[in-house]
């Protein structure tokens, strides 16, 4: 602007001092001021549309990020309630095993979620969200779809603690499924299951499966406890050193069946 205000003064004090009169030779000045304005105001122009497209791009780049950061959160909301269907479809489904189970063994049962472990050199124990408040006891048997997992020591309004059957104060009554050797399967200070009095004359082989007899008075007959992973006579006892593999991962128990009350065929038979 103050170029161009330059040019038309010195212009001005040209045609005053040449003296030009109105008429045909004074458009000439006019058409050659329109000629060198030209240039400078066709780069305002351009330097003014640069300056408005500048201003449109920044808004619309912002425009885009607050979209983009929108579309970020509604994509995690998304995943969130993907994960979390995905994580009640698995809860659903270990349910629907634990009811089969239930019904399988004709017995009347409360399922009970894991909430919490104990798993030190004292102690092996599980904390359920189940207790009194759901008609548990003391010493009720607790399974898994898997197999035996222990019995109840302690039992408050809302939740209890079980007592893992590798725990080394646990046993429970048991035999080899095959030879129908019986022994007391019991947990050692190291978390390793093993079955105690089994004669060195019983016909014991790695991969027999172990299973209750019922003879505890606590667990049914013929839950599945582990499988004979090792078997030695080592040492002049009259017992054979067996070691079992339990049937249920205690790490990763998630769901439980706590067994109420006893199978009404276990109990007829017990009574018979």
């Amino acid at each position: 602007m103050v170029l161009t205000s330059g040019l038309l003064l010195l212009l001005a004090l040209h045609l005053l001092s040449a003296g030009v009169s109105p008429g045909a030779r004074a458009e000439r000045p006019s058409l050659a001021l329109l000629w060198i304005l030209e240039p400078v105001q066709a780069v305002e122009a351009n330097i003014a549309d640069d300056s408005t497209s500048f201003f449109h791009d920044y808004f619309d780049l912002v425009n885009v990020r607050r979209e983009n950061d929108q579309l970020k959160e509604q994509v995690a909301a998304l995943e969130g309630q993907r994960t979390r269907l995905a994580e009640l479809e698995v809860e659903n489904r270990h349910l629907s095993d634990l009811l089969e189970l239930r019904d399988a063994l004709a017995a009347q049962a409360v399922a009970a979620r894991v909430i919490g472990a104990d798993a030190s050199e004292l102690s092996r124990t599980l904390i359920l969200s189940q207790g009194s408040n759901g008609g548990l006891r003391r010493d009720l048997p607790v399974i898994s779809t898997d197999g035996v997992v222990g019995k109840l020591i302690a039992v408050a309004p809302n939740a209890s603690r079980v007592l893992l059957i590798n725990d080394h104060n646990s046993g429970l009554d048991a035999f080899d499924q095959r030879s129908r050797a019986r022994g007391i399967v019991a947990g050692l200070l190291n978390g390793e299951l093993t079955i105690k009095y089994v004669d060195r004359t019983e016909d014991v082989k790695p991969g027999d499966s172990v299973v209750t007899s019922g003879m505890d008075g606590i667990f049914p007959r013929g839950l599945l406890v582990g499988e004979v992973k090792r078997v030695s006579q080592e040492g002049p006892g009259l017992f054979l050193n067996v070691e079992i593999q339990p049937a249920a991962d205690f790490r990763k128990l998630e769901q439980v069946l706590i067994l109420t009350h006893r199978p009404p065929e276990i109990a007829s038979d017990i009574k018979g």
